[in-house]
């Protein structure tokens, strides 16, 4: 990334089931759903969506081998996307273990997410 111009925060949980992707995807749309960016064509080269970078920052708790990079950048339409996943979020009691949610513990999973955007 050349320069970077913006930076969005977010946090996503999986309270059952104990999927680090469901929480990394729900942290991904929290940092970019209440954000718009209307100027920002106009920053990147040939004005287009497309030359966009988008660098993906996860704190994830744990399973980081069953985390799933695909389905998060499928979250982010535009731009060149990378992820990185480094140890931090939160794994912490959800109080209750309900199988039919397919939780094989009582833990829930939250990560936080970092997304920058630059050209």
């Amino acid at each position: 990334m050349e320069q970077l111009l913006f930076i969005q925060l977010g946090m996503g949980a999986d309270l059952h089931g104990q999927n680090v992707t469901t929480a990394a995807v729900r942290a991904v749309r929290d940092a970019i759903h209440r954000n718009s960016m209307p100027g920002i064509r106009g920053m990147l080269p040939g004005g287009s969506l497309d030359n966009m970078k988008v660098n993906v920052k996860l704190a994830v708790p744990r399973d980081r081998d069953k985390l799933d990079i695909g389905a998060v950048k499928a979250e982010l339409p535009f731009g060149e996307v990378t992820v990185e996943v480094m140890d931090g979020g939160m794994a912490t009691t959800s109080g209750v273990v309900l199988p039919e949610k397919g939780d094989k513990n009582d833990l829930m999973y939250v990560v936080i997410a970092a997304v920058e955007v630059g050209r």
